[in-house]
This record gives structure tokens, C-alpha cells and sequence, in this order.
């Protein structure tokens, strides 16, 4: 089986779920490149210097971002990275994945119109073939 998705970008600051989400992509080789920042912070500052340098590679075709993260967490990208989405002449698709079963956090992030769902930890094979299919 080919890479369905060239680049996933994971913006989480649990190292366990990052390195289990990680093997899954490599060993069902779903994804190429998988590039991972611990915060929103981190994150944002890639994005924002891919935007004005072309030294940095393509910019992920799939962001799975964690909500509660410190220094800068998935509310605060999110709303950062609203600001500079219109920039990127790809289209990313952008899917909150939380631990959060809170109906406040689901339901404000599918106001969200660009985000493309909310998915709840831990993803499974099936969901996660599915979406980088």
C-alpha cells in the first residue's frame, strides 16, 4: 500500500499517544512524513515561517491537534491559526482529537466551520485509515 497523504502534522503534548499514533501511520503507511510539536506554540511558529520561507517544506495535508496542551493549547491555536489558514494554498484538513467528552468542547469546535471534526482519544485503525485515505 502506497502514502495515501504525503505529509501529518500531530500537535500533542503526550509523548505516548504521539509515539502509538506515529507507528500506526508508519506501519499501516499512511502517511510519508509525520512531523510532531508538543504545543500550539511550537506549531504555530512552523506555520507561520513556512508562510514567509520557502526553505521550509509543504505544510501537512492533516493536522490532528490535541486540545489541552501547555503554553499554548488547541483553543489558542486554533484561533491563531484562523487568523493565517487563508495563506496556505493547501488544503488542510484539521481534526481536534481530545480525550474531552465534554459537549461545550465538541460542540464549539464543530461551530468551527474549517475544522473538519472533533474525534475522541484514542483514535482507532479503523477511523484513522479512514481519514488518511
Amino acid at each position: 500500500m502506497s502514502q495515501n497523504i504525503e505529509s501529518v502534522c500531530i500537535i500533542d503534548d503526550d509523548s505516548m499517544y504521539i509515539s502509538l499514533l506515529s507507528k500506526i501511520i508508519k506501519l499501516k503507511q499512511l502517511s510519508e512524513t509525520i512531523i510532531v510539536f508538543n504545543n500550539g506554540r511550537e506549531a504555530m511558529n512552523f506555520f507561520q515561517e513556512s508562510i514567509t520561507t520557502s526553505s521550509i517544506p509543504g505544510v501537512p495535508q492533516v493536522i490532528f491537534l490535541d486540545l489541552n496542551m501547555p503554553i499554548m493549547d488547541g483553543w489558542e491555536f486554533l484561533n491563531e491559526f484562523s487568523k493565517i489558514k487563508h495563506q496556505f494554498d493547501e488544503k488542510i484538513n484539521l481534526y481536534v482529537v481530545s480525550s474531552s467528552i465534554d459537549e461545550r468542547d465538541i460542540k464549539r469546535v464543530k461551530s468551527i466551520a474549517w475544522v473538519s471534526n472533533y474525534l475522541v482519544k484514542p483514535i482507532t485503525i479503523d477511523n484513522l485509515e479512514r481519514l488518511l485515505k
